[in-house]
């Protein structure tokens, strides 16, 4: 079965009512291929969640950028998968390099989130990635092996699952992995899945990339054989989102 193609915007900690409001107005005015052909989910900060869901078009989907890792309770400031399902947001980002770099959170912690995520019917965007040392060392395969690795250990099902690989040294730096370092890394995720999962897993999961992608560069992007879409930063906030969006018609007519 063909992979869809999958769009994350991820608008960070970013934004004021009335921005936010533009930004979902560019978006309900905007022309993007169908649903049979791209997955596209939109994540704000926490305090605009209900009020993008409330206004976004229903071919968008909304997700959150962070959960709990466990029910809630007495943990100040924290925001649980059980909120999320009241509030009806299907998607969940976690793992992201930002929260494991800048708040230490660990492979096994984050694998603990997306097991946890999933069980309450949250699907979840996991992200892997390599720092610009890992890389020159020469450890980028090991480094996101062994943060999908922490993932496998605790879920059993990946088919609500999207792995985002986004190399840490690209995201927000405007250097972009290279069509071909980019598929390089997703072959070889490919491959530990087909390894140590399974083959049908292999196939079917998405891997998607993070990382400066804009306008420019994400048709050469989409167009590698392993590549299903991206996981967007600073550009979802812009109109070029869209042009991003539309980048999922490479993979339609390749």
């Amino acid at each position: 079965m063909a992979r869809k193609f999958f769009v994350g915007g991820n608008w960070k900690c970013n934004g004021t009512n009335e921005e936010v409001k533009k930004i979902v107005s560019t978006l309900n005015e905007a022309e993007i291929p169908s649903e049979d052909a791209v997955e596209v989910v939109v994540s704000p900060p926490f305090v605009f969640l209900s009020l993008v869901k409330s206004l976004l078009r229903s071919d968008i989907q909304v997700a959150a950028q962070n959960c709990w890792v466990r029910k809630g309770g007495a943990f100040t400031g924290e925001v649980s998968a059980e909120m999320l399902v009241n509030l009806g947001i299907p998607w969940v980002i976690l793992g992201h390099s930002e929260r494991r770099l800048i708040l230490k959170e660990s492979n096994e912690f984050v694998g603990d989130k997306v097991a946890y995520a999933l069980s309450q019917g949250i699907k979840v965007i996991a992200c892997v990635g390599e720092t610009l040392e890992q890389r020159e060392s020469g450890s980028t395969i090991e480094v996101v092996a062994a943060q999908t690795k922490a993932i496998a250990e605790k879920i059993s099902n990946w088919d609500n699952v999207v792995l985002a690989y986004e190399p840490v040294w690209a995201i927000g730096t405007g250097k972009v992995a290279t069509p071909a370092q980019a598929q390089e890394v997703h072959a070889e995720l490919r491959k530990w899945f087909q390894n140590n999962v399974s083959a049908e897993v292999a196939g079917s999961v998405r891997i998607i990339y993070g990382g400066s992608v804009n306008g420019a560069n994400c048709k050469e992007l989409a167009a590698q054989p392993d590549l299903d879409g991206f996981l967007v930063g600073g550009a979802s906030l812009k109109a070029e989102f869209i042009d991003i969006i539309k980048s999922a018609t490479v993979k339609k007519s390749s």
